[in-house]
């Protein structure tokens, strides 16, 4: 009876298809129980210390994200017959610089590389990265993050410009009349040694205040009398500049550069809102330049 059992289940085996799956005949790494690795050590062997293996520790939980929304004025003459529009971002502050300029740089960088600024030194030298923020005219680059993320952030171009795209605005007709008050010392005399065109302490100081500006153009874009008449009013920015020029001892074109000025338009717009003096991010004084215009102008 047991050689017949035997002989059955020789010819079931031999009638069973020849197929392997790939995946049983796939051959496995093999791990020796503990036991058998515990038989391989000895009593005089100790564990290696943490300090010495390349085990990688937890990461340390991150600290609560601070998340702040920014709103940012939007448009493309891509497509001009779309209206501007405010566009909605929101960043960690826990990982972003403090400045409004480098939440924009990370939004371009890592949310949206279409959007659209001017910025260069990152460090107020410049005057490219002028723009309004909060309802300010400042620079982006000196301008902190408010960090109360109840509050909402808004960003626009600086006003009363003409937009090229997004936060770029159009300085064209600012560069003009920049241009116009002849921004660059004028004298035919030569100094005595023909070097230099030196001046005493007490006048180089007279400069001190005006030689700052570095044409943001934050003051005149802030200005409701530029806003009027910027087709014929130099505005704050030109005007502090000319005055750099009137104050300057080494120069010889003063009577003609006050000439320029004498019109109802140029200089005496100026109705001294002061806007220009809070609004500048260097600290300047736009509008007691103008005053010193204006005086040197009914005393001459």
């Amino acid at each position: 009876m047991a050689a017949l059992r035997t002989t059955t289940s020789r010819l079931l085996a031999s009638s069973r298809p020849i197929f392997r799956s790939s995946t049983i005949s796939r051959g496995y790494a093999t791990v020796d129980p503990i036991s058998k690795l515990a038989e391989g050590m000895t009593s005089s062997q100790h564990p290696v210390p943490p300090s010495k293996t390349s085990t990688i520790s937890e990461p340390a939980a991150s600290p609560e994200a601070k998340i702040k929304t920014f709103h940012i004025y939007r448009w493309s003459p891509d497509e001009p017959s779309a209206k501007p529009k405010m566009q909605t971002y929101t960043l960690d502050l826990n990982k972003t610089g403090p400045m409004v300029l480098d939440a924009l740089i990370r939004i371009k960088n890592e949310v949206d590389p279409t959007l659209t600024f001017r910025r260069s030194c990152r460090e107020g030298i410049c005057g490219s990265c002028a723009m309004n923020i909060d309802g300010v005219n400042t620079l982006a680059c000196l301008c902190r993050i408010p960090t109360d993320t109840k509050a909402e952030s808004r960003i626009y171009p600086l006003p009363h410009t003409y937009v090229v795209k997004d936060l770029v605005p159009d300085l064209t007709q600012l560069y003009k009349q920049y241009k116009s008050i002849k921004p660059y010392l004028q004298k035919d005399s030569k100094s005595p040694d023909g070097l230099e065109n030196r001046q005493s302490p007490a006048d180089r100081k007279k400069l001190d205040g005006l030689y700052e500006c570095i044409l943001c153009f934050c003051c005149s874009t802030s200005c409701p009398s530029y806003w009027w008449n910027s087709e014929e009013y130099l505005g704050p920015a030109v005007l502090l500049q000319s005055y750099r020029w009137l104050a300057d001892s080494r120069d010889e074109r003063t009577e003609e550069r006050k000439a320029a000025l004498d019109n109802s338009m140029s200089l005496y717009r100026c109705h001294t809102i002061l806007n220009c003096s809070r609004t500048c991010p260097k600290g300047l004084n736009p509008a007691k330049a103008i005053s010193e215009i204006k005086k040197a102008m009914a005393f001459s």
